[in-house]
């Protein structure tokens, strides 16, 4: 009977191939990577300024494997705040040509430069006076003639034994596209803010989330002035269910929190009698409207507390609890 220490090691030698052919792809299409970083120069530039410049939509195409790298660089430039689509070349034969319109300009991939099924594609657009981009490794390639701006992928070995499967090629293509967006995104100061309300589903949602999208705002807010008694405390304390009243002054500004801790670090026989003001921990940490909910997440924790009062001008205008954001997916 085989142990199983024996059968871990015969299992290892015999992967072994397999660990070495899985390093070489990546070796090569590291390289690959490696040559389009040092490649990339004017043309890049000009892509940026031609599509950062454009009233309408970057349409991307692509045949084959260049044709899901399209897909996947239309969707990254549509979530960074660039509007884009995919259109695939024999459907845009077939009637979806009039997707495209004035103002659009064409991206337009292939490794080869010479995919036919591109043709029509490249013959409205030149027609309609539609810009042409193309990422390509064929500098002298019929889309490359065509284009407006080409990206030149460097000419370096698939990863396929055989030099056949589209691997490092489409590698760099999707980096290449990534590389679009990222520097589109930083030109255009996309924040955190604009990337929420391009993805309010799932926890990239969740994550970018508000401190104001997930407050108590309103009457539920826990608050009592300065000079009202414990007793007038506990009430709204305990009408808010939050555990704590902020103690404000005349004008609203918030002075201090009276909590479950200092109604502990405070417990006498005259505690309902004394002024708020005297039991209240001067100075609580607060947090802004704007701040994002992981922010909040972040302080509640390192500080071992369950509630913020949002803060605006020192004036609190929310309550937020721990909870609230549990509740949200924020973590």
């Amino acid at each position: 009977m085989t142990s199983s220490g024996a059968s871990a090691q015969t299992g290892d030698k015999d992967t072994e191939p397999d660990l070495g052919t899985a390093r070489r792809v990546l070796r090569i299409e590291a390289e690959g990577l490696e040559a389009l970083a040092r490649s990339i120069g004017a043309q890049f530039f000009a892509a940026l300024d031609l599509i950062s410049g454009l009233s309408g939509r970057v349409v991307v195409t692509g045949m084959g494997k260049s044709g899901h790298v399209a897909r996947k660089i239309a969707s990254t430039l549509a979530s960074t705040g660039m509007p884009a689509f995919f259109v695939h070349p024999a459907e845009a034969s077939h009637g979806d040509l009039g997707m495209i319109v004035e103002g659009d300009a064409l991206l337009a991939l292939s490794n080869s430069g010479e995919t036919s099924e591109l043709v029509d594609l490249v013959d409205y657009a030149k027609r309609f006076n539609i810009p042409i981009i193309c990422m390509t490794s064929s500098p002298d390639g019929a889309l490359a003639e065509a284009s407006e701006i080409t990206l030149l992928l460097p000419d370096r070995e698939e990863a396929c034994p055989m030099g056949l499967a589209p691997t490092t090629s489409t590698t760099m293509m999707m980096a290449l596209g990534d590389a679009l967006s990222v520097a589109l995104l930083e030109r255009k100061g996309f924040s955190a803010e604009d990337f929420h309300a391009l993805h309010p589903g799932g926890k990239l949602g969740s994550r970018l989330l508000k401190v104001s999208d997930l407050m108590h705002d309103g009457d539920e807010l826990p608050l009592a002035s300065a000079d009202v008694t414990m007793a007038d405390a506990l009430i709204v304390m305990t009408a808010k269910s939050f555990g704590c009243v902020g103690i404000v002054d005349e004008a609203g500004a918030l002075l201090g929190i009276v909590t479950d801790g200092d109604l502990r670090r405070h417990m006498s026989a005259d505690l309902i009698g004394r002024r708020a003001a005297d039991v209240m921990t001067v100075g609580p940490t607060t947090i802004r409207p704007d701040a994002l909910a992981s922010e909040a997440v972040q302080i509640m924790n390192s500080r071992a507390i369950t509630n913020l009062f949002v803060m605006r001008d020192a004036v609190p205008v929310g309550i937020l609890h721990i909870h609230d954001c549990l509740r949200a997916g924020v973590a």
